[in-house]
Parts: C-alpha cells; sequence; structure tokens
C-alpha cells in the first residue's frame, strides 16, 4: 500500500496538480514563512471583506494551531494559488513585488504542507447519519416485506455536498421526525399482521431459516398444550434475534438481547386474550424500528488515533447500502462472520455477486437520478401546459424510468460508462418512443431498443435531462451547457458576477425567436463572456430537441443551426458530433465519475487529501476501458472504502442505550 501510494504522489507531482520541488518533512515553521509573504502579498486583495475572486487567502491564518490541517482542507484552493503565484498572474501589477526566493518560499512551504496531506493515510471523517428516506424505504420491505413511502410520510431529506440524499449534514433526527417514525413503525407493522402474505416476503436472517415460517412452526407447538410458557417464549426470541440482527445489521450483544426479550415478556404479561403473543411481538418489533441502532449507520469507535480498519459487519453495512441501499443479505453476512472482508479477493466476489443481484437496481435509481439531477424531476419538473399540454405524469414517468433502465445497463450489462455519453440504444415503453417519433413499440413495459441515429443515444438524447435543463416555455442552451461541463466533464463554471443581469431567453416571450440571437449581446458583455464561451457552444449543439426534448429542425420558419466551436477549437455540427468530442474528453469524465461514485458511496465530499485514490480509480476506469464492475471493485477495495477514524459518535453509544 506505501509503495502504491508512493507512486501515485509522485506521478501526482510529475502531473502538475502540485507545482515545484518536493520538499522533505521538516520541522521548518510553515506558518512563520508563510504568514509575512501572505501579509505582503495576498491579505490586502483576499480578505472576508475584500475577497477578491471570492477568495479569503486571510482566513487560513487565523490562529497558529490548526493551520496546517485549514492549508490541507483547501488544498483544490491552494493548487490553483501556488499556480498563480508560480506563472506570475499573482501578485498583480501594481502589488508589491514578490521576488525570485520569496515565491520558491511560498511555493514549497505550501507544497510541503499539501504533500503531507496527501500521504497521511488518513481515509477521512464519516460522520454519524441516520438512514435517508431511501434507505429507510429499502430497509423497511427487506425487514417487513412492506413497501412505505418514507418520502412522503416524513419531512423533506434535503442533499447535501454533491447533491447526494445520504450526508450526515442531512440526516439528523428533530423531535418532529423521531415522532413520525414512531408513528411509521407502528403502521408498517399493523399493515404487516394484517396480511399474512407479507409475513413471508421476510428476509431470512442470515443464520436462520424464514423468521415467519419458523414463528408459523412454533404457533403450531405453542397451542399443542405442552411447556406453554416455554414455547412462548421461544418462539419470540426465534422472532425477535434475528430480525433485530437484521434491522442493527450485525449480532446482538447479550444486554441487548435480554432487553427485547424483556420488553416482549413485559408486554406479553401485561395483555390478556388470545392475540396477546402477537401484541407483545409487534411491541418488540416496533421499539426495533425506533431505536437509534436501526435508524443510525453507526460505526464502532477505537480508543486509538489514527486510522483503523471498519469490522467486516461495518464493512459489510458500507457495501450493502453502496450498492444496494438496504441491510446485508445472508450470503454477505456469513461472509462477514466467515471470512475477511478486507481481502480483496472476497470482496471482488461479492462486488460480482451484488451487482449481478436485482437490488443492484436501487443503486441505479438512487445514485443515478441524484448524480444527473432528476431524482425529483415527475414531483418538481413543469413544462408549459398550455404549450406542452402532452407533458402529463404518465409521459414524466417514462421519462425518468428511462434514464434509470439504461443507467443500471449500463452498470450490469455493457459495463461501460463511455455509453452514458453516447450509445446505439436506449430503453422505452410505446409512450416514450411515440414522443420521439420511433415507431414499432408496443406496451408499456420497457425494451432495449437500438438506434439507427445518432440523435438518442446517451443521456444527452434523453427527454428526461434535456427538459429538466429546459425552461417552462422554452429550451436554455445556457442550462444545458452549464449541465454537461458540471454533470459529464466536472468543469463547473463560476458563478455568475452581481452585475451579469438576466438571461434574455428567460426574458423573451417568443418561444420560436433564436436563442441564439439573443444570447450574442449578452456575451458581448466583459463580465460574462468567459463562462458564456464555455457553455453556450455546448447547449447549441443540442438546440434540435426542444424544452421537452422531442426532434426538431427549426424554430418555427428560422432552421436550426447546431454547430458550434469549443474554447478548445474543436468544431461540431449537431449532438452526433458533440457527443463524439465528449466522449473523447475520458481524462475529465473519468475523474466526474470517479468523484460522484466516491462521495455517494462514502457519503462525504472529496477532500484534497482524497487525491491520491481519486487519481487510482480515474488510472482504472483509463486503463479498464471504463470498465463498471472494474471500478466499482477498485472503489470498494480502497483504502478510504474499508478504514476509518474517530468521529465522535461515541455520544451515539449514551443516545443508543436510552
Amino acid at each position: 500500500m506505501k509503495l502504491i501510494l508512493l507512486c501515485l504522489t509522485l506521478f501526482f507531482l510529475a502531473s502538475n496538480t502540485i507545482t515545484g520541488a518536493v520538499v522533505e518533512e521538516s520541522d521548518d515553521d510553515y506558518i512563520g514563512t508563510l504568514m509575512p509573504l501572505a501579509e505582503k502579498h495576498c491579505f490586502s486583495c483576499h480578505h472576508d471583506t475584500k475577497r477578491s475572486g471570492g477568495l479569503s487567502i486571510k482566513s487560513y491564518f487565523m490562529g497558529i494551531n490548526d493551520f496546517e490541517s485549514r492549508i490541507a482542507r483547501g488544498g483544490k484552493v491552494w493548487t490553483n494559488i501556488i499556480q498563480t503565484v508560480k506563472s506570475g498572474e499573482m501578485p498583480p501589477a501594481g502589488e508589491p513585488f514578490m521576488s525570485h526566493a520569496e515565491r520558491e518560499a511560498f511555493i514549497n512551504s505550501v507544497n510541503a504542507i499539501l504533500l503531507k496531506s496527501l500521504t497521511s493515510n488518513d481515509p477521512g471523517r464519516v460522520v454519524i447519519r441516520r438512514l435517508s428516506h431511501t434507505e429507510y424505504e429499502h430497509t423497511i420491505y427487506g425487514l417487513v416485506g412492506i413497501r412505505f413511502d418514507a418520502k412522503s410520510k416524513f419531512p423533506s431529506d434535503g442533499s447535501g455536498g454533491a447533491g447526494f440524499d445520504n450526508f450526515p449534514n442531512t440526516l439528523f433526527i428533530t423531535p418532529l421526525k423521531m415522532e413520525r417514525y414512531y408513528d411509521a413503525a407502528e403502521e408498517i407493522l399493523d399493515l404487516a399482521y394484517q396480511n399474512s402474505e407479507t409475513w413471508k416476503k421476510i428476509v431470512p436472517n442470515p443464520f436462520f431459516e424464514n423468521i415467519f415460517q419458523r414463528f408459523a412452526n412454533w404457533l403450531k407447538r405453542l397451542f399443542s398444550g405442552e411447556d406453554y410458557v416455554e414455547k412462548h417464549l421461544l418462539a419470540a426470541e426465534d422472532v425477535i434475534i434475528p430480525f433485530t440482527s437484521n434491522a442493527f445489521r450485525r449480532f446482538l450483544t447479550p444486554e441487548e438481547k435480554q432487553t427485547y426479550l424483556g420488553l416482549y415478556k413485559e408486554v406479553y404479561e401485561g395483555t390478556s386474550g388470545k392475540e396477546k403473543f402477537n401484541l407483545a411481538i409487534k411491541e418488540t418489533l416496533k421499539a426495533v424500528l425506533v431505536s437509534p441502532n436501526f435508524l443510525y449507520r453507526y460505526e464502532e469507535e477505537q480508543p486509538i488515533d489514527h486510522a483503523y480498519p471498519l469490522s467486516n459487519f461495518e464493512l459489510a453495512s458500507r457495501i450493502s447500502f453502496f450498492l444496494w441501499s438496504t441491510f446485508p443479505d445472508k450470503e454477505l453476512f456469513e461472509a462477514a462472520y466467515r471470512e475477511d472482508l478486507h481481502d480483496p479477493g472476497v470482496l471482488k466476489k461479492q462486488v460480482k455477486r451484488m451487482l449481478r443481484d436485482e437490488k443492484a437496481k436501487q443503486f441505479s435509481e438512487s445514485f443515478a437520478t441524484q448524480w444527473f439531477g432528476i431524482s425529483r424531476f415527475r414531483e418538481d419538473i413543469t413544462a408549459d401546459p398550455e404549450r406542452y399540454p402532452e407533458m402529463i405524469p404518465s409521459l414524466k414517468s417514462a421519462m425518468y424510468q428511462e434514464l434509470v433502465e439504461f443507467f443500471h445497463h449500463v452498470l450490469t450489462e455493457s459495463k461501460n460508462f463511455l455509453d452514458l455519453i453516447d450509445s446505439d440504444y436506449t430503453f422505452l415503453n410505446e409512450e416514450l418512443a411515440q414522443h420521439y417519433g420511433i415507431k414499432g413499440i408496443k406496451g408499456s413495459d420497457f425494451q432495449k431498443v437500438n438506434l439507427n441515429c445518432s440523435t438518442r443515444g446517451g443521456i444527452l438524447g434523453m427527454a428526461s435531462i434535456l427538459t429538466s435543463t429546459s425552461l417552462p416555455i422554452r429550451t436554455s442552451p445556457v442550462l444545458r451547457g452549464k449541465w454537461v461541463l458540471e454533470e459529464i466533464l466536472g468543469t463547473p463554471a463560476p458563478p455568475p458576477p452581481p452585475d451579469a443581469g438576466d438571461l434574455p431567453e428567460e426574458a423573451a416571450a417568443d418561444p420560436n425567436a433564436s436563442i441564439r440571437t439573443l444570447l450574442t449581446v449578452h456575451r458581448s458583455k466583459p463580465a460574462c463572456i468567459t463562462c458564456h464561451q464555455k457553455m453556450d457552444p455546448i447547449g447549441f449543439g443540442l438546440e434540435n430537441y426542444d424544452a421537452i426534448g422531442r426532434w426538431r429542425d427549426s424554430y418555427g420558419q428560422d432552421k436550426i443551426v447546431a454547430w458550434d466551436t469549443l474554447p478548445s477549437g474543436e468544431i461540431f455540427n449537431g449532438p452526433g458530433e458533440l457527443k463524439k468530442i465528449l466522449t473523447n474528453k475520458k481524462d475529465l469524465f473519468a475523474r466526474t465519475i470517479s468523484e460522484k461514485t466516491f462521495t455517494y458511496a462514502i457519503g462525504r465530499n472529496v477532500e484534497f487529501k482524497d487525491e491520491l485514490y481519486i487519481q487510482s480509480l480515474v488510472k482504472n476506469l483509463l486503463d479498464h476501458n471504463f470498465n463498471t464492475e472494474e471500478f466499482i471493485i477498485a472503489l470498494v477495495t480502497s483504502y478510504p472504502f474499508r478504514y476509518k477514524v474517530n468521529d465522535g459518535a461515541e455520544k451515539f453509544k449514551m443516545l443508543a442505550k436510552n
């Protein structure tokens, strides 16, 4: 591992991500070197009240104790600072001159801090968090067999970090939400007991038969008349312990077993009537479903101040919530019990198996729809009903489902992420096929459809993406170009300056007006031209798609001009040629995939100290022709995925005991 890290570090430095000479570790006083240089050359323009370029350098120097870690956390910012200082762009003309010796001292000191953070073997801090609504829904279904709509029952999760809903900063529990969890547990268990077929769908415990089949067998013996009290206690134990073990994603401690069996016994003895057994079981399982051990994804802390490996069961839980959005199944639990999940061979075997499982589609939907910004497409995206009356709920659902089916096929069948940009197939049902003008597709079920043209292949030809990046009445080259820069190339444009004004495409009342003409004047403003030169050409290349994703050749009487030139000098005409250019930007797309998937899988933002691991994932994609399976295996076997540092979750123990 250390050899790999060293090689990657050298590769990283050689690629000029960190510039300048490698500085050997020493006891140098970096803040003592950097503070006078920053005061002389940086603070006058880059402080909290005058953030030139949106940057406050002075904020990094507020206090000595945490100075190096602040620089490391802002590693990407400081990498850019180094580049501007080395190139001579900074300090600008008119500011105190920075001598060659000062530049070297500045660059070398920052480099030393950043390099130290890259070789620190720090997997990053993953804060304890509760189950997201998606995870809760799938986990409840796995435990009880009930399809529970958490999104309509609970307050919204929101999204954090890179736009994913599994981030700790949005996954806390308020008193209101806790009350909703109590109500939900009651409703779920009521529905389960009222429907005998539901019990048959309960996911079996890793080391037992289906718990409700066992439950039925025990009931037969229970009413046989012999050893009545003993039988009901044994039957209860056979239901409660495996259910709770699945819910907590681990073995129970003796104290936990005693607590839940004691609760069952207390309710049983305080209840009369022939349903007392069922009522006692129900109340006990309700307590399980509102326990912090169920609602939170907790990983045990160790009494050490450095990184340490997750336990086998914690690693099994990370993998399962990553790829399935639910708790581990019997085979993964057994692997965690019998084998070392940290063994790359064992992990590889499990990942391949899990990607073949139908539950992997839960990952495809959750991850892809959030990455591409359409997770709320069916509820929130609106097209003008007078201009687009065909945008009915069933068509919106079909648009959404096309992307889910397509991404899942890419993940598990074609196994090539490049298909996301361009492919010769998609997935359609009859309604969506008619919307696209594709004939011969019948029925409401989705089916793979081979395409004989370049207009629909890949996500850039999908109505869900094209509609969500349009305005209600017309298309928006700016929004579409911005989306491609952010979600495909990972090179977002900076926010518009305060004096940029409204986009003319938003103000135009005539949807048939040429957007290229409308944007020409706007792009001529000095404050706007830099960003629009990046966004607009890409958006113009997609202008043949209208605001709800249908193909068109003209705006009213005016023929659409879909050719343009990218800032890199590449010329294209139409979406087919644009997609070919984007497909060739493999380094950028590989990094976007790596950062997005890393963020979703681990549940935190990518930080500068992760750079070596991100570059390793990028290399994996480039070396294996963007193979999805090889990439997922590389991520799951990576150091940040398998290791952790203490996150202050000791407070959770007190909460879980109460």
